[in-house]
């Protein structure tokens, strides 16, 4: 099937906060990260009623604390600022993809870019996540397609050109 997805749109908050929180996800262990987070303070919290142990439990509640708020400021706090401090989310974005590549058009650029650029995607319920490296990603949100079949044209693109693809949309 030799197939081409066009696709025009404008990155809503809600598009760019859910695809960062998705990353996220993907990348830390959010429940070891917080049984972690727990035991330690609950070590800190018994440590500190001991006498000579005070400063030893003073300095895991500490560190407790400051898990629990990295872990809170990446959901809550990271994701909108980041969308809101990045002008080229206000463009207006045109996206073809096609067997040979894909066209990318905003007001400031105009590429055609090869799959082989990205090395992975990450698919949840709202988006696919496309990852040109390690931290970069391209976001297209799955409310941007016109209808299932350009949705699943998209998906078997996506599929024929991106070797590794996690979903996570289930």
């Amino acid at each position: 099937m030799n197939s081409t997805v066009s696709l025009s749109f404008r990155y809503l908050e809600s598009d760019y906060v859910r695809a960062l929180r998705a990353h996220y996800a993907s990348r830390l262990r959010l429940r070891l990260d917080t049984v972690v987070t727990v035991v330690l303070a609950i070590i800190g919290a018994y440590l500190w009623r001991s006498p000579n142990l005070h400063l030893l439990g003073l300095a895991c509640v500490v560190v407790a604390v400051a898990f629990a708020l990295m872990l809170v400021a990446a959901f809550t706090v990271i994701p909108p600022l980041a969308f809101r401090r990045e002008p080229k989310f206000r463009d207006d974005y045109s996206l073809t993809f096609s067997s040979e590549g894909i066209h990318f058009r905003t007001a400031h650029i105009d590429s055609q870019l090869q799959w082989s650029m990205y090395s992975r995607a990450l698919v949840d319920a709202h988006s696919y996540v496309l990852y040109y490296g390690s931290r970069q990603f391209t976001v297209i949100p799955k409310r941007v397609f016109q209808s299932a079949e350009q949705q699943q044209a998209f998906e078997q693109l996506l599929t024929q050109h991106v070797s590794q693809i996690v979903r996570r949309d289930a």
